[in-house]
């Protein structure tokens, strides 16, 4: 039987009904892969194959929230429609509508792109590290963590709000040897903090990220660097810390300095260490729970804004039980 959904805000004309089915229907087709049903137009009404209230109710939802945002002038994309089912039943339109309405940029692109956070718990990230002085991101691949750290860093810089941003990482091995790689420590880790460089290069561009880790306002370095030091006027970011030990944990975060910040990431799924030792990012995220000044996020596979594979991927190692 085919059912009408009725939408609570009447489509007004065709530039709205085409902006909302999408170039050749991409949007409804996607809908409809994603429900497993056959979601249709006649070019006045949307309409659905399906005798499910649960389906047709969400799907009601998310053709509202869509409605709003063209009436608002807000492009969306594949992804966006992909985050929407996942979510739309677990937050209020409120909390949705405020994430594409009111979000701010983070910042521009080298080529002046401007970059927003595409999930709810990017945005409360986002806050958390504007209004803490040390804040924790902590999820699977995918979820922006390090990328959003670096951006919102660098937006500091750029706006003369801090002297120095130093990104480091412990020097553990995933699964492979550094001890052949030729080079010092730093050398040695340097492939490893790929992702740091691409989103440094992605903002300042090449020329500019190369001249500021010459003269040192950018620094990139492995955890082992760090001791000894107080970090001032800066924003420091600890990224893979699931590899860090307690020790190592504690060390990291007591170079903290006035006019400073730090940003801890890491997956807990994903530790490398030893099966004896217990990661100092666990450790941290029990201890210093509801310390003023703190701020502990934990994001999940809905955050990951990847490929849609990613988020199924996520899903099945962390159910799979052998």
């Amino acid at each position: 039987m085919t059912n009408i959904i009725q939408l609570e805000t009447e489509i007004e004309d065709l530039h709205e009904l085409v902006n909302l089915l999408g170039v050749n229907d991409k949007n409804i087709k996607l809908l409809s892969k994603l429900f497993h049903v056959n979601i249709f137009t006649n070019n006045q009404e949307i309409l659905i194959d399906s005798e499910d209230e649960v389906i047709t109710n969400k799907l009601k939802n998310i053709f509202k929230i869509l409605v709003t945002l063209i009436r608002n002038n807000i492009t969306f994309n594949e992804r966006d429609i992909i985050y929407l089912f996942h979510i739309i039943d677990k937050f209020e339109d409120s909390e949705i509508l405020s994430l594409f309405l009111s979000r701010k940029e983070i910042i521009k692109t080298h080529n002046g792109n401007p970059i927003y956070p595409k999930t709810i718990n990017q945005k409360i990230y986002l806050d958390a590290i504007e209004n803490n002085s040390v804040c924790f991101g902590i999820g699977p691949a995918g979820t922006g963590k390090t990328y959003l750290a670096v951006l919102s860093a660098l937006k500091k810089l750029k706006e003369n709000k801090i002297k120095k941003i130093i990104l480091t990482r412990p020097a553990v091995e995933a699964g492979e040897k550094l001890g052949f790689l030729p080079g010092d420590l730093k050398e040695k880790i340097d492939p490893y903090l790929r992702p740091l460089y691409d989103a440094m290069y992605e903002i300042l561009g090449v020329k500019q990220s190369t001249e500021f880790i010459e003269k040192g306002i950018i620094e990139i370095a492995p955890l082992a660097y760090m001791r000894g030091r107080t970090l001032e006027n800066a924003y420091v970011i600890l990224d893979e810390a699931q590899n860090t030990t307690i020790n190592q944990m504690k060390l990291f975060l007591t170079r903290l300095g006035f006019g400073s910040k730090m940003i801890v990431t890491g997956d807990i799924t994903q530790s490398d260490l030893p099966g004896h030792m217990l990661s100092g990012l666990v450790k941290a995220s029990k201890i210093l729970k509801n310390v003023d000044d703190i701020e502990i996020l934990y994001f999940t596979e809905l955050d990951v804004v990847r490929h849609p594979l990613v988020q199924t991927i996520i899903k099945r190692f962390e159910n799979a039980k052998d």
